[in-house]
C-alpha cells in the first residue's frame, strides 16, 4: 500500500528589486546602474556639447584668433555684430532663405503625405522609396550634382529647357536667382524627411473620422480642415520647428553650390561664422554671431511651440 505525504504549501514571496533582495541595498545598486549607463553619454555631452559652449561665450567676449593671448573687449564683438553691413546682409540672406524653405518645404511634404497615404494610389511603397532617396544622399554630393545640371555650358536642365525655348542661363552667378535656385535644392533634399514625419501623424488619424464625415457629407476640404489639420497640430508643430532651424543653420549646399555669391547675395549667418573664424581667424567674433545666431533659433522655437500649443488648446 501506497502512502503520500501532503507537503504544506510553500509561502509566496514576491522577487527582489533589481540589484539586490534588501530594500535598502537594492535601491542604492539600481541607482549605480543607472548612472553608470549615463555616465558615458553624460561624458561625450559635457566634452562635446557644454564645454564648446562654455568656451565660444567666453570667447565671445575677447579678441581671440588662435594665436597668442586674449584680451578681455567687452560686447564690442555683439555691437559689430548687429552694425556692419555685411552682417546685417548675411541676417536678412538667412531670414530670406528660412521665409523661402520653411513653407515650401512643410507644404510640399504635406501634401505628398497625404497622397501616399491613399489607399487608392498602387505601389506606395515603391513611391515612398523612390520619393525619399533624396534624403539620404549626401549633401555635399547632391550640391555637386545640381551644379552639373544647372551648368549654362553642359548642364542636363539647361540642356532640356532649351529644347522648350527657355534659357535661365547661368542661375547660380545670377544675384536675384541665385537665392531661389539654392533654397530650390535645400526643398529637393530635404522634404522626405517631413514628408515621412508627416506620414507617421496621418496613419495615427483613425479612419472611422473620415468615414463618418463622409457620411456626414463633408466633402474632401472639409475633411482637410476639420479632422487633419487638427489632428496633426502637433506633428505640424515639430515639423515647422526642426525646418525652420535647419534652414537658420544652412551651410553645405549654399557653400558648394554658390559658396556665398554672387556679391554675397547667398551668404548666410552659418558661413559668415565660417568666414570670421576659420578664414579670417577672429574666433571672438565668430563665436559672438554664433550666439545671436543661437539666441535667434531659440526664440523662434519657443514662439512656434507656443503658438503651435495654443492652437491644440483651442481645438481641444
Amino acid at each position: 500500500m501506497t502512502t503520500h505525504t501532503t507537503r504544506p504549501a510553500r509561502r509566496y514571496r514576491p522577487p527582489g528589486q533589481l540589484g539586490g533582495r534588501g530594500p535598502l541595498g537594492g535601491q542604492a545598486k539600481r541607482r549605480l546602474t543607472i548612472v553608470g549607463f549615463l555616465l558615458p553619454a553624460l561624458a561625450i555631452l559635457v566634452l562635446f556639447v557644454f564645454w564648446p559652449m562654455i568656451s565660444a561665450l567666453r570667447l565671445s567676449f575677447t579678441d581671440a584668433s588662435g594665436f597668442g593671448r586674449e584680451k578681455y573687449i567687452g560686447f564690442d564683438n555683439y555691437v559689430q555684430v548687429f552694425t556692419d553691413p555685411d552682417i546685417l546682409r548675411a541676417m536678412g540672406n538667412t531670414v530670406l532663405y528660412t521665409v523661402m524653405f520653411t513653407p515650401a518645404a512643410v507644404i510640399l511634404a504635406l501634401l505628398l503625405a497625404m497622397a501616399l497615404n491613399s489607399p487608392k494610389l498602387p505601389l506606395r511603397g515603391v513611391f515612398r522609396t523612390w520619393l525619399f532617396l533624396p534624403f539620404i544622399v549626401s549633401l555635399a554630393v547632391a550640391a555637386f550634382a545640381w551644379q552639373y545640371l544647372l551648368d549654362p555650358q553642359v548642364g542636363l536642365l539647361n540642356y532640356w529647357l532649351s529644347t522648350f525655348g527657355i534659357r535661365i542661363g547661368n542661375v547660380l552667378q545670377d544675384p536675384v536667382l541665385a537665392m531661389p535656385t539654392v533654397v530650390l535644392v535645400a526643398v529637393w533634399k530635404n522634404f522626405a524627411f517631413y514628408m515621412i514625419v508627416f506620414l507617421a501623424g496621418l496613419q495615427e488619424i483613425p479612419g472611422s473620422l473620415y468615414e463618418a464625415a463622409k457620411m456626414d457629407g463633408a466633402g474632401p476640404w472639409s475633411r482637410f480642415r476639420n479632422i487633419t489639420l487638427p489632428l496633426l497640430n502637433n506633428t505640424t508643430g515639430f515639423v515647422l520647428i526642426i525646418a525652420t532651424i535647419a534652414a537658420l543653420q544652412a551651410f553645405d549646399q549654399i557653400y558648394v553650390l554658390t559658396g556665398g555669391g554672387p556679391y554675397r547675395s547667398t551668404q548666410t549667418v552659418v558661413m559668415q561664422i565660417y568666414q570670421s573664424g576659420f578664414k579670417d581667424l577672429d574666433l571672438g567674433f565668430a563665436s559672438a554671431l554664433s550666439y545671436v545666431l543661437l539666441v535667434a533659433t531659440l526664440i523662434l522655437s519657443l514662439v512656434q511651440f507656443f503658438i503651435t500649443g495654443r492652437r491644440e488648446k483651442d481645438t481641444v
